[in-house]
């Protein structure tokens, strides 16, 4: 399928690995001049290796999170068709133990990271009538989860922050949608779930497992998400052929929630 993409210029941060290198590789074998992003050159090489592979590709050493390194990427990128926010971080830590630096890095990494691209490309994308502003947000935004709930607060707020985004698009063919993933395979995910169950010293496909049985009972399809599914349908928002979806929360494996604008 062609997701009429060739030529729009796409910004996807958090780019260097796991979901946004998956969603950067994607837009670049659709067509798409893709901007990647992080803070470590070396990682951030090796990501513009791989994406340059399948298209065309730049990329920006520059971390969003803080507002010198938004400042940094907004210069060497004024204008984009379609920005991806995909930069983000999680650990699990017990509600008492989480203390106010911790509450701030979260906010400002998962949240304000997103905030301040948007809040720069949007008007643009407004002025234009054509653009995507995609939210990686978590099945963690609509089900707290108990072991990591600043986590949650996090994905909850970039739910608030696109719907109320999406609101301003109206007679545009500008959209706002957010993608709510469950657990993805991704760098870190091995540890994350060792350090959440019980029986630690399972094997890898037994912890899984339990993680799925305890921890998240209610997923439908009881396995770890691949980053190239999260990106499929990324891509897929970020095409004209998604123009009816605005201001959509879309669960992974739950389907569209409020919804078609």
């Amino acid at each position: 399928m062609d997701l009429k993409i060739a030529g729009k210029t796409a910004l996807v941060t958090g780019s260097t690995a796991g979901i946004g290198l998956a969603i950067a590789a994607k837009l670049a074998d659709e067509g798409a001049e893709v901007i990647v992003t992080g803070r470590n050159q070396a990682k951030l090489d090796a990501a513009a290796q791989t994406v340059g592979q399948l298209g065309k590709v730049r990329a920006v050493l520059a971390d969003p999170a803080t507002e010198e390194g938004a400042k940094a990427l907004i210069a060497a990128v004024p204008q984009v068709d379609i920005l991806v926010n995909n930069l983000g971080i999680y650990e699990a830590r017990p509600f008492v133990e989480i203390t106010d630096a911790e509450w701030r890095n979260f906010f400002e990494v998962n949240v304000l990271s997103g905030v301040r691209l948007s809040r720069h490309y949007f008007p643009g994308m407004l002025e234009r009538t054509w653009g995507r502003v995609i939210f990686i947000s978590s099945e963690s935004g609509l089900m707290t989860p108990g072991e990591m709930v600043h986590y949650g607060m996090t994905k909850t707020a970039q739910l608030a922050v696109a719907r109320g985004m999406a609101d301003a698009t109206r007679g545009t063919q500008v959209t706002v949608n957010s993608v709510l993933p469950g657990p993805t395979r991704s760098e870190g995910i091995v540890e994350f779930i060792r350090s959440v169950v019980e029986n630690k010293d399972a094997s890898e496909a037994e912890r899984e497992a339990e993680f799925f049985s305890k921890l998240r009972p209610l997923s439908l399809i009881r396995r770890l998400i691949e980053a190239d599914e999260v990106a499929a349908m990324t891509a897929f928002l970020a095409s004209p052929l998604a123009s009816a979806t605005n201001g959509a929360a879309i669960r992974a494996e739950g389907g569209i929630l409020p919804t078609i604008a």
